[in-house]
């Protein structure tokens, strides 16, 4: 009799980890850091408490989701925790109902702009799991739901949410496109949606992957002899650290002191990007190491360095790009070669496991190389999990 009991709670906490996806919780912390990162300020604890918000409010959605489509399920997914009895509904309902109370709660203690931000995520989540999953507005409200989410760490994190407006609707494009997908999981379908899918992969990786300086190699980076450094990849990056040469500095000496250097560079700068390229005009990119270049005397030593940390963080955009698109390219493909439910199930499982590394490459475009490489290593725990939970 004593040893039937742990195997009953081991059996209970496996239903309620499937209930509620527990692998894919490793996908929300990145929204609320990759808003952060927006916002060119650091993580505090007003941060840390909109991402506790928001795995409550995932968590209740994940919930009212399996308690929404309990008849359905029955039919197609009769192995899911509560049509295999393993969890009532009522108790389901119940997590989902104390998870959002408690998501709004944390929300309220990160200030009124993080609250005015979760409320209508939360009503976003309970809007789709009860009403919009099955109509053609289904897609897009799971797309708000986790441009909210980035938003809510903007909003927490400053109070300010529109510098993330830009990470939020390119989240939101990529959940659109894995959520179009997931509609025909549990049955065979048509190409079209994981085709659609591979396009929006493709526009996303071409958004947040740094532009190298066609005709010009890692000498004109560096400002070597007989080359400049203004190529496209200084116009992507020019304003992630001060570029202080003697002749910029001789310029500054000469400005009226009513200009401030950083906003005239930041009006005259050529090739900086607007809409969905544009970055925060002074981003976070050396936090912790700025006092290696800012407040040193202009000199080609500081220069170089600062163009070498310009560097290292395109490195690692364009790693984390790279990393997204592999995560999702070959499951959308065979998708469309196939759109079998297995196969489906592998894309969209892909597809979610795949905000991972856009998270991560939302924070490093936004200058938070720190944060990028956070939110980047929880892609292999997820990862691991996945193997004993599904995500979708």
């Amino acid at each position: 009799m004593g040893a039937r009991r742990p195997a009953r709670a081991r059996a209970r906490a496996r239903a309620w980890a499937e209930l509620l996806r527990l692998p894919a919780l490793f996908t929300v912390p990145g929204d609320v850091l990759a808003g952060a990162a927006a916002t060119s300020a650091r993580v505090n604890s007003r941060t840390l408490l909109a991402i506790g918000s928001s795995l409550c409010l995932y968590e209740a959605g994940m919930a009212l989701n399996d308690w929404a489509d309990r008849t359905e399920d029955a039919a197609e997914r009769p192995h899911r925790p509560i049509p295999s009895g393993r969890v009532r509904p009522a108790e389901a309902l119940t997590a989902a109902c104390a998870l959002t109370a408690a998501g709004l709660t944390l929300a309220a203690r990160a200030g009124r702009p993080a609250l005015a931000v979760a409320a209508p995520l939360a009503t976003t989540v309970w809007a789709y799991d009860l009403a919009l999953k099955h109509t053609p507005a289904g897609p897009l409200a799971m797309a708000a739901a986790r441009g909210l989410d980035l938003l809510l760490g903007a909003a927490a994190t400053t109070g300010r949410a529109r510098e993330a407006i830009p990470s939020a609707a390119l989240l939101g494009t990529h959940t659109l496109a894995v959520t179009t997908v997931s509609r025909q999981e549990t049955r065979n379908g048509s190409p079209l949606p994981p085709l659609a899918a591979l396009a929006a992969t493709a526009l996303l990786t071409r958004l947040i992957t740094p532009r190298l300086p066609a005709g010009r190699g890692t000498a004109a980076a560096f400002g070597l002899p007989g080359t400049t450094a203004s190529g496209p990849i200084d116009s992507d990056l020019s304003d992630l650290s001060p570029r202080t040469t003697p002749a910029t500095a001789q310029a500054a000496r000469r400005r009226p002191p009513e200009t401030p250097v950083g906003a005239a560079a930041s009006r005259t700068a050529p090739g900086i990007l607007r809409g969905l390229r544009t970055v925060p005009a002074d981003p976070p990119l050396l936090r912790g190491t700025s006092a290696t270049t800012r407040g040193l005397p202009a000199t080609p030593a500081t220069a170089t360095l600062a163009t070498a940390l310009r560097i290292s963080t395109a490195a690692l955009r364009t790693t984390l790009s790279a990393a997204y698109a592999a995560t999702v390219v070959r499951p959308y493909f065979h998708a469309v070669l196939n759109p079998s439910p297995p196969l489906t199930q592998r894309a969209v499982g892909s597809g979610i496991r795949a905000t991972i590394p856009l998270q991560a490459a939302l924070a490093a475009r936004s200058g938070a190389r720190t944060g990028a490489l956070l939110v980047a290593a929880l892609a292999p725990l997820g990862r691991k999990f996945a193997r004993k939970v599904s995500v979708t």
